[in-house]
Order: C-alpha cells, then sequence, then structure tokens
C-alpha cells in the first residue's frame, strides 16, 4: 500500500503475516513512537525576512544585487510580484540550510504515465552514473518496457546504477528482482531492514525513507510524490497500492524534473544515505560535475529527516504560509495537520489569504481521512476553502504561496513527515512554476465537490464516530 504512517497499516503491511505478529508489531512500533513530539516553530521565524537582502546563489558564486535584481524581474510577469517574490527569497534565506541555487530548468510532471515516461526517458540518456533512491521500488512498466531491463541495458553501456529503496515501502516487491539487479552489478541497499538480523545501524523499524529521488549523471533529476510503483500504471498489477476491497483508482500525483547546478544537493542526500545505511564501496567520481545554468528557475532542495532537529520543509512552509499576502493553494495525500500547521493556515485565512486546499475523499488510509475530517470544521469557520477530489486517489503533495513559492515533493501536511520520516522536497521561486501548479489544482478543483460549512455541520453520526476513533492515531499519522 501507498499508505505508511500508520503502525496499523504498517503491521498489515503483508496479509501473509500472522495477525499475532500484526498486533505485536503495532504495539512495539507505537512504543517507540510515543517519545517522539512535534518540534515548535518559533513564531519569529521568518517574521524579520522582509528586511533582509535576499542571496542567490549561481553558478560562480553568490549573485551581486543588480543580477538578482534582474532574476526577479525574469521571474515574474505581473505588477507587484516581484516584491511578493523578494519577500519570499528572504523568507527562504532565513529558513535555509541549504541555499537558494540560480540557473534551474523545472519541469512539472502530472501522475504516473507521464511521470514514468520522462523517468525512462531521463534513464535512458544516462551516461554515467543512475541514483535512484525510492519508498516504493517495483519493477513498473512503462510503454511496454520494464525498470528492471532498462536498468540492466543501462549497466550493460558501462553506466553506473545505484539503488536505495525502503524496507517496509518496499516490502511486497518479489526478492527475485532485487537480486536479478544485484547479478547484474547493480548496487543496492535496502533502508532501515524490518528484520533485525540485517539492520547495519540500529533497529528502527518506524524510521523510513519516504523518499522519491532519480538522478541522472549528477545533472538532472525527478523528485516528488510518485513512485516506483505499479498503482501508477493504467492496469495496476495492485502488489503495492491501491484501497482493499475497492476496484482500481487512478492515483493523482506530481513529481518535478530539474536540470541545473541544484542537483548536486540532491546528488548529496543520496550519498549522505548510502553511506549512513552502509553501502558498498561505490565510485563517486563524476557525481558533482560542473553544471551550466540551465534556465531561469531559482531552486532549493530540502533533505529532511528525524535525525535533524526539526524538518527543514516544516519550518519553510510553516514560514512560507504565516508570510503569505495573497492566496495558498496546497494538495495533501493524509492530511493531519501539527497544531502548527493549524494555526499557520487559518491565521492566514482570518486577515484575508485565499486559502485553498485539495484533499481525498479516499484514501488506502481510512484513519488519515477521519482524522482530517476532524479539522474541518476550525478549518471553514476561519474561512479556508476545502475540497475534496472524488472518483481518484489523491497522493498530490504540494504548495503554492502568492504564486511565486512552490513547494512539490514527498512531504505531507501530517506528523510522521515531520518527526519518523526522511522526506525531500524541491522550493521553486518564480511564477511559471507557481502558476503552472494553480491551473493544475483548478482543474482538480473542477471535479472535486467544495465543502460547504452548513453541510459539513450535519454530517452524519457515524462519520463523527470514525472521527473520534481515528484520534487515537494521530501521533502516528
Amino acid at each position: 500500500m501507498l499508505r505508511h504512517v500508520e503502525c496499523v497499516a504498517l503491521s498489515a503491511r503483508s496479509s501473509k503475516r500472522p495477525l499475532a505478529l500484526q498486533a505485536a508489531l503495532c504495539i512495539y512500533l507505537a512504543g517507540l513512537s510515543a517519545c517522539a513530539t512535534v518540534p515548535k516553530v518559533s513564531p519569529a521565524v521568518g517574521q524579520a525576512a522582509s528586511a533582509e537582502k535576499p542571496q542567490i546563489t549561481g553558478a560562480r558564486g553568490p549573485l551581486t544585487s543588480a543580477q538578482i535584481k534582474a532574476k526577479i524581474d525574469q521571474l515574474t510577469d505581473t505588477p507587484g510580484e516581484d516584491a511578493l517574490l523578494r519577500r519570499h527569497l528572504a523568507i527562504e534565506q532565513a529558513v535555509a540550510e541549504s541555499p537558494l541555487v540560480a540557473g534551474e530548468t523545472t519541469h512539472l510532471l502530472k501522475d504516473g504515465v507521464i511521470t514514468f515516461r520522462a523517468m525512462f526517458a531521463a534513464i535512458r540518456s544516462a551516461k554515467h552514473s543512475l541514483n535512484l533512491e525510492y519508498f516504493i521500488f517495483e519493477d513498473v512498466d512503462s510503454d511496454g518496457v520494464h525498470l528492471g531491463d532498462l536498468l540492466l541495458a543501462k549497466r550493460r553501456e558501462g553506466v553506473a546504477v545505484n539503488v536505495i529503496y525502503d524496507s517496509f515501502g518496499s516490502g511486497d516487491t518479489p526478492k527475485a528482482f532485487f537480486d536479478r539487479l544485484r547479478q547484474a552489478s547493480v548496487n543496492v541497499v535496502e533502508y532501515n531492514p524490518l528484520n533485525p538480523l540485517k539492520a547495519k545501524v540500529g533497529y528502527s523499524p518506524n524510521s523510513r525513507d519516504h523518499r522519491k529521488i532519480l538522478l541522472v549523471d549528477g545533472a538532472s533529476a525527478i523528485v516528488g510524490g510518485v513512485n516506483l510503483s505499479t498503482t501508477y500504471q493504467p492496469n495496476p498489477e495492485g502488489k503495492s497500492g491501491g484501497i482493499p476491497g475497492e476496484p482500481a483508482a487512478h492515483w493523482r500525483d506530481t513529481d518535478v524534473e530539474i536540470i541545473g547546478p541544484v542537483v548536486a544537493q540532491l546528488q548529496n542526500l543520496f550519498r549522505d544515505h548510502w553511506r549512513e545505511q552502509h553501502g558498498p564501496v561505490i565510485d563517486e567520481s563524476g557525481w558533482f560535475p560542473t553544471v551550466p545554468p540551465a534556465g531561469p528557475d531559482v531552486v532549493r532542495i530540502i533533505g529532511s529527516s528525524p535525525g535533524l532537529k526539526a524538518s527543514g520543509y516544516y519550518i519553510t512552509v510553516i514560514s512560507a504560509i504565516r508570510s503569505a499576502q495573497k492566496s495558498i493553494t496546497a494538495s495533501a495525500a493524509y492530511f493531519v495537520p501539527t497544531p502548527a500547521e493549524m494555526d499557520a493556515l487559518t491565521e492566514a485565512a482570518r486577515r484575508g489569504v485565499n486559502v485553498r486546499l485539495l484533499l481525498p475523499d479516499r484514501s488506502d488510509s481510512p484513519n488519515s481521512i477521519a482524522l482530517g475530517h476532524t479539522h474541518y470544521a476550525d478549518l471553514l469557520k476561519a474561512g479556508v476553502k476545502i475540497f475534496e477530489t472524488h472518483d481518484l486517489v489523491l497522493h498530490s503533495k504540494t504548495v503554492v504561496v502568492d504564486s511565486v513559492w512552490s513547494a512539490v515533493g514527498s512531504s505531507n501536511f501530517d506528523h510522521r513527515s515531520v518527526i519518523m520520516n526522511d522526506e525531500v522536497d524541491a522550493v521553486v521561486l518564480g511564477a511559471e512554476t507557481a502558476k503552472e501548479l494553480e491551473a493544475m489544482a483548478e482543474d482538480d478543483r473542477a471535479s472535486a465537490h467544495a465543502i460547504e460549512p452548513k453541510a459539513w455541520s450535519r454530517r452524519s453520526l457515524s462519520d463523527r464516530v470514525k472521527e473520534v476513533y481515528a484520534r487515537i492515531w494521530e501521533r502516528w499519522l
């Protein structure tokens, strides 16, 4: 299943596991998670940012004030957007743990079929190295070609192929698939094995690698919410996803393809995980080529990990929402917001910001739906507009603020993304990407159902009971 956040879901990951083992694992994981707490984000974070001069790194080092002004003019196309963009550039600078990098080309990818085609095309283009890091890693198919066959073909061409897959997320992937890759000299690392006898860095069954990263020759990358899962195929095989007891549904998701110098930040994240997991020694020469500017965008990569004091993405997205002046548009696969996220969203709506949330009405985690519903009344009262999707499974994780600040990645509005998972997100500063994401959201809302406050207050007693029950799992969702 794509949903990974409930200890119940984790223990029931495979129907082949005895119920007693499932229950024991659930209790054990709950105990492990009990000590995890959501970090506090100071109200002062990002508040003084507008007074700072934004800083951006280019291929030859920091840009001058004149170059930054020219860059801002290039990234905006509507009067007033330059001031908004300058503000968000400064906010990014105030909370950054990695630099903002100019000279990037970004291309949004919608859903599985389009994303798989882009992934396979990128893999075919590789000349030196391919690094793949995925929560779910399966032998997916794109236009009749299987991933395993393509990776082995690249190995025969002499391209180095390195894979990190999450032990839990890829728990249903046949062992024979990984064996075949290893036999062809593909380097494969299992992240935090569920089997304690295989653990190399301490046993951490509830710490999962939720990242989705494809890196090609250190110069281009694809990141976002799309797993290498058969769920996204036109005729899903159902190994890793879907909703038990329901027919296969279309999975709505978003990735972004990035070409340019900032890819080095993603390469560093991959290398750090490889070394942390004690992967085999590999040749890293050529991993960090000199990449010339490829486009106009300014991008920052955020790698979040429970080993850090606080999630970089969590601080960044809350700061961006707190500083919003006009609009916030967000989609979330699993909406279980922390108190700070709730406060940021409701306070933005109360000060007149147009806040719109696109959320699912069905999920492979029913408890996440019920838990999200417990927050609707407060959001609606504050003026937040909520839309629920129909006839699909929403798995996209995107945020757009003021039509100039965008984020696409693997992080959800939930506790697990903040305190348990390793995540990766790309923040893109510029009007073009932001408006393209807003256009996608508008298309999604056209077929979604708007939640009206009066109708919501009359929801059924059975729905309310489900919400009360779901509260039990809020700390693990």
